[in-house]
């Protein structure tokens, strides 16, 4: 190694930041979710009934990471039965609009084979 290069480990990422990637893009039900609350499903139910193979335990721990970083709200209703919505918040519109270039990015690639 010469001394112009410089090695970095794995740390150097802004921890924050590549912990939230990491954590979202590696939970497969994220961008399902946000998709499904950008088509008005926005009841954990709701969700659970339109995605097969989705089950209540692993979406409400795709939500709760979800609220954890600012992507999603969640929003109880004071009312018997219980009610619960989800949306995104406005730092998850900016994270849902990065998703979104990385797709029509991927979606030129795919055009160019």
């Amino acid at each position: 190694m010469n001394n112009n290069e410089k090695l970095f480990s794995r740390k150097s990422a802004p921890a924050k930041t590549a912990r939230m990637v990491e954590t979202i893009i590696g939970c497969k039900w994220s961008i399902t979710v946000y998709h499904l609350i950008e088509n008005g499903i926005i009841r954990p139910g709701e969700m659970v009934r339109s995605v097969e193979g989705l089950t209540t335990k692993v979406l409400n721990t795709c939500l709760k990471k979800n609220i954890e970083f600012g992507i999603l709200k969640k929003n109880m209703f004071n009312e018997i039965p219980p009610r619960v919505e989800y949306e995104i918040s406005a730092f998850g519109e900016q994270f849902v609009q990065v998703l979104k270039q990385l797709e029509k990015l991927q979606l030129e690639l795919d055009n160019n084979d």
